[in-house]
């Protein structure tokens, strides 16, 4: 139970505290000393003290902490002996040696930063004591921070964010028991349903008020804790990734109060998402690189301690005096806690706007944030002189016009010579384009209109989920593809460093990407050209005189779980493509398969991340945790790729079966006792050339694929494996949805417990 921060930690700050024994990640769920590390776990005792209470002493036994229960000696006789017990649930709890439980002191009574299963969340009427959860300081000081959630006071089935034991900052509204969810947390209810394997319930009776997460299979870890950023998180342990996955998180970095600290603002658009306003830097530079913006910025030069000086005509002789600095598009700080009043006096101004009447701020400016949709107000921060750009004056401008003049000579010639130089580049523009080595080759706007007939109708491949492709060509003849992304507001910076990293991603079943080009709000990808396109035209267009034969079929299916295995398990950060898809997979001269796509999971940053929470993909691939609100892991796209299996082996959509839905007909034909019938599912042309046995075991994969529980479905490697026959697939179980559509009394003969194969 003693642990240390990090392993290059303060070597003298030592800690008791509780985490999962079967997590190998040292995850703390309750620290005791929060307050008061000991810098010796060898010379400190922790021990039962004489009146009941279980007490952490130092070298010197003196009581470092102590769960100063001053009723323990009055609940029993004094020679009773108390124990104290660590529960499976992760709860400490002192009790009597005779009787267990019966418990006098527990750790869930007294939380610090997370709230587990089973735990009360709430206040006791009798005593009129209420929980309170406290996030730590940063992500390396368990001491409490400035963030807690508490229980609302005067609205029942509530609870508040409080920011600095002052300020309410964030509620999720009322909590509904006949929903099990919250009135701002709509997507909640997904939680309430018979088939989830967590839930959140509220009680209210005479004695206390409080909610409790309740978990149905305790070979699950979860936990919910309020962050050290000021946001509630729920937490889900995946143990094929050894990591924690987030699968909720609640308010928004920038509806958290003081989130950036003061003189800075908030931009969800923006990596990181806190920026110190101009003239301020980072009050802690080391908590500022390690994702802890609370305590904000501080002036790079300070101001005088009068506001005399201040001038806000630029003509002013006052060389050194103050100015206001205008920053645009922002949303203004508001609330009873902001200092805002009308412009009747200077004061002490620190900042002012004027949005129809004028406002004055005279403390630290708090809560900005960027207006994503360019509609906010303007504000002018007040920054020494030497911060802003000075501009001339009236004599400096005249010096510069006789300066000019006398230049003015040799500049025409040398402006002659670039017009020459530009005459020649117009004819050899094309030149200026050639193939990238991958590692993300920037393009110029302007190229990229030239070389598609300014992205004429005739160029155009296609359209996709975020813009429309066209085609062009390079200087040495290379055929490319080019991506114009929409809704894609990152910074030039942030997008040039994505798609380095996206364009160092290389796999033989992965669409190569070329360049990019980031000029203004213009963002475009650069991608090799298919010349089969996707492969949903050959699968599904009617028009399309080509019929893959069974072979080329079973090399693509091949050839994407390769594609897709890779981006899951080799690249440096896992990719969840989120929208795998017949459209999504392009096909080169010799009909290998290439994921496209696959990138804007990574490249679109924090707006994808919130489109991803409204459910993303395609209606017929979507895996049934997106519409239930669970965290989306890798599994969703097998799932997806599950359902794109089944018509890569019908040649047809899935729903373009008469009456039947493909994917049902696959289970019939496999709890079939004849065999040898499957090959009926395929187009007559093709099925007498077909391996029965690769098109079984493409069948069974296919099933294994679109598993309700996530857990059943296979891995993208272990599909590769599958497929490839290195794995001997075993006979399916219906998944639940197949069973109703199916409404086949024979399916019992498919062992719903049956593992995925064996080697």
């Amino acid at each position: 139970m003693i642990f240390i921060i990090g392993d290059g930690g303060p070597q003298d700050k030592w800690y008791i505290a509780i985490w999962y024994n079967k997590v190998q990640k040292v995850t703390p769920v309750w620290v005791a000393n929060r307050d008061t590390p000991i810098p010796d776990p060898n010379s400190s005792v922790l021990t039962i003290w004489a009146d009941g209470n279980l007490v952490l002493l130092n070298k010197s036994r003196s009581i470092v902490w102590s769960t100063n229960d001053t009723l323990t000696t009055s609940r029993g006789a004094s020679n009773t002996t108390i124990v104290a017990v660590l529960l499976n649930t992760g709860n400490l709890v002192l009790a009597y040696a005779s009787n267990t439980s019966s418990i006098i002191w527990q750790s869930f009574d007294h939380p610090t930063d997370t709230q587990l299963p089973g735990q009360k969340f709430g206040r006791n009427k009798l005593t009129g004591v209420s929980s309170r959860q406290v996030s730590w300081r940063s992500y390396s000081d368990p001491s409490p921070g400035i963030f807690s959630v508490v229980m609302d006071p005067n609205v029942a089935a509530q609870y508040l964010f409080i920011w600095n034991n002052s300020l309410p900052y964030y509620t999720p509204g009322k909590f509904n028991p006949q929903t099990g969810a919250f009135s701002g947390i709509p997507a909640m209810t997904a939680m309430s349903q018979p088939d989830s394997i967590y839930s959140y319930e509220y009680v209210d009776n005479d004695k206390e008020e409080y909610f409790m997460l309740t978990i149905k299979d305790d070979t699950v870890f979860l936990r919910t804790l309020i962050d050290p950023s000021g946001q509630q998180k729920g937490m889900v342990w995946m143990e094929e990734k050894q990591e924690w996955m987030l699968y909720f998180s609640q308010p928004g970095v920038c509806s958290v109060y003081s989130a950036c600290g003061a003189f800075s603002w908030c931009d969800m658009d923006s990596v990181p998402v806190c920026s110190c306003l101009r003239g301020f830097s980072a009050l802690s530079p080391l908590e500022w690189s390690s994702g802890n913006y609370t305590r904000g910025c501080t002036r790079n030069v300070p101001l005088p301690c009068s506001l005399s000086s201040i001038i806000l005509n630029t003509g002013s002789k006052h060389e050194k005096a103050d100015r206001f600095y205008r920053t645009d598009n922002v949303r203004l700080p508001d609330g009873p806690h902001v200092a805002v009043q009308g412009a009747a006096s200077r004061g002490d101004c620190q900042a002012y706007s004027y949005n129809g009447t004028c406002s004055l701020w005279h403390t630290d400016l708090m809560n900005l944030q960027e207006d994503p949709d360019n509609q906010g107000n303007s504000i002018f921060i007040r920054l020494p002189a030497s911060e802003i750009p000075r501009t001339k004056s009236a004599r400096g401008r005249t010096i510069g016009l006789v300066i000019g003049a006398v230049s003015a000579f040799f500049v025409l010639g040398l402006c002659c010579l670039m017009v020459v130089v530009k005459r020649l580049t117009v004819f050899r523009r094309r030149g200026r384009i050639t193939k990238g080595d991958g590692g993300g080759l920037p393009f110029r706007y302007k190229d990229l209109q030239l070389i598609t007939n300014n992205f004429s109708a005739d160029k155009l491949l296609g359209r996709g989920s975020f813009g429309s492709v066209f085609k062009g060509y390079l200087q040495d003849g290379t055929a490319v593809a080019i991506k114009k992304l929409q809704g894609v507001r990152q910074g030039e910076k942030q997008f040039r460093a994505e798609t380095s990293t996206i364009g160092r991603i290389h796999h033989v079943n992965l669409i190569k990407l070329l360049g990019f080009c980031s000029e203004g709000d213009h963002r475009l990808l650069v991608y090799e050209y298919m010349p089969h396109g996707s492969l949903d035209g050959l699968l599904f267009d009617s028009n399309n005189a080509v019929l893959l034969p069974w072979n080329t079929r079973h090399q693509i299916a091949i050839g994407v779980a390769k594609g897709l295995t890779y981006l899951h398990d080799k690249c440096r950060d896992c990719i969840i493509h989120c929208d795998v898809k017949p459209q999504n997979i392009l096909l080169d001269a010799s009909f290998a398969p290439k994921v496209s796509d696959f990138g804007l999971a990574k490249l679109l940053g924090r707006d994808f991340s919130r489109v991803m929470t409204t459910m993303r993909g395609t209606i017929g691939y979507l895996a049934p945790e997106w519409i239930s609100g669970t965290a989306i892991t890798t599994k969703a796209d097998v799932f997806s790729y599950g359902m794109m299996l089944f018509e890569i082996i019908s040649h047809k959509r899935n729903v373009d079966h008469g009456r039947k839905f493909f994917p049902v007909l696959v289970a019939e034909k496999l709890i079939e006792e004849e065999e040898g019938d499957v090959p009926a599912l395929l187009d007559a042309d093709v099925a007498g050339d077909v391996d029965v046995e690769e098109l079984e075991r493409a069948c069974m994969v296919a099933c294994w694929c679109v598993q309700e529980d996530e857990s059943m479905r296979p891995t993208m490697g272990a599909v590769v494996q599958m497929l490839e026959g290195l794995l001997q697939v075993n006979m399916p179980p219906v998944p639940r949805y197949l069973q109703v559509l199916a409404e086949s009394a024979s399916r019992s003969t498919l062992s719903s417990s049956s593992p995925i194969y064996t080697s």
